[in-house]
């Protein structure tokens, strides 16, 4: 994919970087990813989460669309390779964590389920296990975006896992 859309260059750099770093969260010294994180479990929870499944995935799909176009065209204006205050990546993939968990949300248990996914996400985009690691290697906005998603995926298996093994027990 060439994340380096035509369109996108016609957008000045500081939209492009506000976006990439969402305004000031990007810019917090310590830490930015975490904020990032919890701004985009804030994100899911007031857009993603009364979503009905088509919905959900239409706007998903959008969404990581978008974030791939900013994302590479914000590491070419800043001349660094994914740079740290670009944190729409960690943004974008928060509400993957959750995908097909609204059932257990309504269970009375969800603010221990959001707590949980965003420990894990954490826990899964710091550590980078199972190949994760290697997915930053793609080029541009891809590389930025597609690790943070396979972290997600990988908290979404894990939330279901432990989920269902709550409620078979």
């Amino acid at each position: 994919m060439n994340d380096r859309q035509s369109w996108i260059r016609f957008i000045p750099s500081k939209g492009v970087l506000n976006i990439a770093t969402l305004g000031p969260c990007g810019h917090v010294r310590k830490a930015p990813g975490t904020i990032g994180s919890l701004a985009g479990l804030i994100w899911y929870t007031v857009v993603f989460y009364p979503l009905g499944n088509f919905s959900y995935l239409i706007t998903l799909t959008l969404t990581i669309y978008l974030a791939i176009v900013f994302c590479g065209e914000a590491e070419k204006r800043l001349f660094k390779r994914d740079p740290s205050q670009v944190v729409l990546d960690e943004f974008v993939a928060m509400p993957v964590c959750f995908i097909g968990l609204q059932p257990y949300l309504t269970m009375g248990y969800a603010w221990a389920v959001f707590i949980l996914g965003f420990g894990l996400f954490r826990f899964f985009d710091i550590i980078k296990p199972l190949g994760i690691k290697k997915l930053q290697d793609y080029p541009g906005g891809v590389g930025i975006v597609v690790d943070d998603l396979a972290a997600a995926l990988a908290v979404c298996l894990t939330l279901h896992a432990v989920l269902w093994g709550l409620t078979v027990v």
